[in-house]
């Protein structure tokens, strides 16, 4: 059970992570193990050898289903973004609105009493959309076809930035790699690297150690953070996953061959529904955890 269940947590944190508009670190905290995801990121690099240790298990459980859905959405289930946007842009609006009371519910004592921290909700609100709002822009455009040392040095400090925005909910990082110019070209090396094809080693392993650092540098900073100032921290998480209602509504318009915004007219409510059910049978399946004291 602990497998499955840690299983479908990183699998659907992959398939969040892999497209613009919703965060692996959304799915983690609907899912109600994200203060544990951050607290093992943090020990994995900052730890004893005890912490280490269980932090790395813990992660590599995690880590099988995020590695599996990365794969399937870098091989198979791009052109099924690019085909059925708004299908699954209903899926993950689902996935946002029926989370937010769930999550109001669990947090409820660190929000009681502390409405001053309001104001955070606005910033995580205004962060996300401000991000969004973006995408429409063209800050910079790095070709990676032939990588000099200004590209290597660029995608090292994107992919250190974008993995922050993966671990916080509510902002994608590949909607930062989408602003920043590299969310495409990223994607096309991994299906080539897929494809065993290892001249495009280099700048993947580049910005795989952008990652790692981008990891070492913020997941410590977001555990601290939830440790003294929880109210304001899940007030600004709140604002930033209501914010992503925007971003995941104007998903459409960041694609390669950009498409209208999420509309009535292109609304899918059975892909809504969907999100729901499946929020709420993995609502459930936190309880079978407790129980079983699954950490």
């Amino acid at each position: 059970m602990e497998y499955i269940i840690n299983f479908i947590r990183g699998f659907f944190m992959a398939l969040a992570d892999s497209v613009p508009g919703v965060s692996g670190g959304t799915i983690a905290f609907v899912l109600g193990f994200y203060d544990n995801f951050i607290a093992a990121l943090d020990d994995l690099f900052r730890g004893d050898f005890k912490k280490k240790k269980k932090a790395f298990f813990y992660l590599f459980k995690i880590g099988i289903g995020w590695v599996v859905g990365f794969i399937l959405a870098a091989s198979f289930l791009s052109s099924l973004f690019e085909n059925h946007i708004y299908e699954l842009s209903s899926l993950f609006l689902g996935f946002i609105i029926v989370s937010l009371p769930f999550i109001i519910k669990e947090e409820l004592k660190a929000l009681k009493g502390r409405y001053y921290n309001i104001v955070w909700f606005f910033i995580g609100l205004l962060f996300v959309v401000g991000i969004t709002l973006l995408n429409g822009t063209d800050i910079l455009n790095i070709n990676l076809t032939n990588p000099n040392l200004m590209s290597y040095i660029y995608t090292f400090l994107v992919a250190a930035v974008a993995i922050c925005a993966m671990v916080l909910p509510g902002i994608s990082g590949s909607t930062v790699l989408l602003i920043f110019g590299l969310y495409v070209p990223i994607m096309a090396k991994i299906k080539i690297l897929l494809g065993f094809d290892f001249s495009v080693f280099p700048i993947l392993l580049v910005f795989g150690l952008g990652v790692i650092f981008g990891i070492f540098s913020f997941a410590k900073i977001v555990r601290r953070s939830l440790e003294k100032n929880r109210g304001a921290v899940i007030y600004v998480i709140l604002g930033m996953m209501v914010g992503s209602v925007y971003a995941i509504i104007m998903g459409p318009t960041t694609l390669e061959k950009a498409l209208p915004m999420l509309s009535f007219d292109t609304f899918n409510i059975p892909m809504f529904l969907l999100g729901i059910v499946i929020i709420i049978a993995l609502e459930k399946s936190k309880d079978i955890l407790a129980k079983k004291r699954i950490k």
